[in-house]
């Protein structure tokens, strides 16, 4: 399992089945403002071969319950771009209004089918809003690696935190000029790895060929793997060896890094809230490979997603 902080994703259903008439007007009044009560609905996104089960629990919400499919169809877009397909067969996603504006919390579970995540939705939240949020895309990530014991869950999350604006911008839902996130720990770990397999072989393979391998190794979710067999399959896939000796570097002593020096071998400079690019930096090369895709990377955004409105659509009393 693996969890976005926010509030937590425990809640009931009630059911009753009593008729009670109340005028029209008198059930306006109970409606927040610029809130309309939204029906419990099922619809289902296919992505490739796999499908996404999309259960939108019923609650008053600016958004419609198809600008929520729409920000399901675009995480699920940037994941299947960057992996080149979905991670697993099948998920079950919750989408759970709550107070207040945003996306306020996620969790990830693997399941006999694929997977399960649950999500919670500001019932303020508005479409500019959703286009901005990074939640959803992150935990969809979490689908496409093996479970870890509980003290490498930091690979699981550092994966996660870096791939996901990467994903966003490679599939277009992201300008490349607004990444400026701030690395640590194991996306710190995820970082390093990818400048140096791309400096091993010539910009040719990256972090999300290694990744691409484990999972297509069968290392999804759904399965317990040790780190170790999960880093050697990644080295196995990119033919240089790189995740396993910084795993074996980095684990149980502090491994000093000069980000400041890195950035600026990058081509990569602050600028308020944004970044510049320098194109003439000695590895401004691999700063592109890793935003857009290595040059052997036939990376095609993932437009064959449609959604399938099943029309499963029910009241549910709370």
């Amino acid at each position: 399992m693996t969890t976005s902080s926010g509030p937590s994703a425990i809640h009931r259903f009630a059911h009753s089945s009593f008729r009670i008439v109340i005028p029209v007007f008198f059930l306006l009044l109970l409606i927040p403002a610029g809130c309309v009560p939204a029906d419990e609905m099922t619809s289902t996104v296919v992505v490739g071969s796999s499908r996404i089960d999309v259960h939108i629990e019923s609650g008053p919400m600016k958004l419609s319950n198809e600008e929520l499919m729409q920000w399901v169809r675009m995480a699920s877009d940037s994941v299947s771009t960057y992996y080149e397909r979905f991670p697993v067969p099948a998920v079950t996603l919750r989408i759970i209004p709550t107070d207040g504006r945003g996306v306020r919390g996620g969790q990830t579970f693997g399941a006999k089918e694929g997977g399960r995540i649950s999500i919670h939705v500001g019932k303020e939240t508005t479409v500019r809003g959703l286009n901005s949020d990074w939640m959803l895309t992150h935990e969809m990530v979490h689908l496409s690696f093996p479970s870890m014991a509980d003290e490498h869950h930091w690979i699981e999350e550092g994966i996660a935190t870096y791939v996901e604006p990467i994903a966003r911008v490679r599939a277009k839902h992201m300008d490349a000029h607004t990444w400026g996130r701030t690395y640590w720990g194991g996306a710190l770990f995820c970082f390093l790895a990818d400048i140096e397999i791309h400096k091993q072989t010539n910009n040719r393979k990256g972090l999300d060929d290694a990744l691409r391998g484990i999972l297509n190794a069968g290392g999804d979710i759904r399965y317990d793997w040790p780190i170790e067999k999960a880093l050697t399959v990644g080295d196995q896939a990119t033919g240089v060896s790189v995740l396993l000796p910084l795993y074996q570097k980095m684990k149980n002593q502090p491994y000093p890094v000069d980000l400041d020096a890195l950035w600026k071998e990058l081509g990569v400079e602050r600028d308020g809230d944004t970044a510049n690019f320098i194109d003439s930096a000695p590895l401004a090369k691999t700063r592109d490979a890793i935003t857009f895709g290595s040059s052997s990377a036939k990376v095609q955004p993932a437009s064959a997603t449609a959604a399938i409105d099943a029309g499963r659509r029910s009241r549910t009393s709370r």
